[in-house]
């Protein structure tokens, strides 16, 4: 492995907009020092018609799903936001997380990441441990719906990180050969995500279901998840439902579960089904 240094290696606009190609001049390109939450600051801030890219080198208040914290020593990390106005109603937004999943998880994986999967509904995992999240937030804006995807990846390891939160963590410069600049990673994912919002803008999950599922960590897979009410339904993952739902197959039959926390997994008795990358 090649780590970058860390320090030589801070964000900075103008990489960023280099590695997004042709996308940059379509997107707004902002780097911040700190700032309390990139996906704070788009939803307040971004207006009009074209998208907007923020990152930061430190989160004070970073978040992750369902309020929890998001945990990014500076430098360590890579933590951005992208404000796009997406013409859908909110009702039909809750697979948009699963897209994102879809172009981050195909950029680390052409960076040579090829462990990288995806856990339902928003987690980047490798090798059991967790490599990052997304968070997706809207809100009204001018007739249609702003969306603000919030990405957070470990890039260095910190060793600390896998006490403060409780679990085993892993980080990008472990699993690629060349460990690229924060900036372009986050220009290369930017791009695949404008793609990815732009067809499931058109077209929902539809094109994109096939991809995720293939990265799915727990394809076939028996495991538990924690539902809303708190009760615990396991299951045989059996892919996505049309609109994002994780499909389970229980003995009363098949049971889409959209809104759930998967606690664990085990080896199931269905194959695990799964496209090369």
């Amino acid at each position: 492995m090649t780590p970058r240094d860390p320090d030589h290696d801070t964000l900075d606009a103008r990489a960023i907009a280099r590695a997004l190609g042709a996308s940059a001049k379509a997107i707004d390109v902002e780097v911040v020092d700190a700032c309390t939450s990139t996906n704070a600051l788009l939803l307040d801030r971004a207006a009009g018609d074209r998208p907007r890219l923020l990152a930061a080198e430190f989160q004070s208040t970073g978040r992750g799903r369902r309020g929890r914290r998001w945990h990014s020593a500076p430098g360590a990390g890579l933590t951005f936001s992208l404000a796009r106005r997406i013409r859908r109603p909110v009702s039909a937004l809750s697979g948009l997380s699963l897209a994102a999943g879809v172009a981050v998880g195909r950029t680390l994986r052409e960076l040579g990441a090829n462990a990288v999967e995806l856990k339902w509904p928003n987690d980047l995992v490798a090798q059991g441990a967790k490599l990052g999240g997304i968070l997706v937030e809207t809100k009204p804006s001018g007739g249609a719906v702003l969306a603000v995807v919030g990405i957070g990846i470990n890039c260095r390891r910190v060793p600390e990180l896998d006490a403060r939160l409780r679990r085993q963590t892993i980080a990008l410069e472990q699993l690629v050969p060349s460990m690229p600049s924060r900036s372009r990673l986050a220009g290369r994912i930017a791009a695949a995500m404008l793609r990815a919002i732009e067809s499931f803008e058109t077209d929902g999950l539809d094109r994109l279901r096939e991809d995720w599922e293939a990265m799915h960590a727990y394809a076939g897979q028996r495991i538990r998840v924690r539902l809303a009410d708190g009760h615990l339904l396991s299951g045989i993952a059996a892919g996505l439902a049309c609109d994002g739902a994780l499909r389970l197959r229980t003995r009363s039959g098949i049971r889409e579960v959209h809104s759930a926390t998967v606690v664990n997994a085990r080896a199931g008795i269905a194959p695990r089904n799964r496209v090369a990358a």
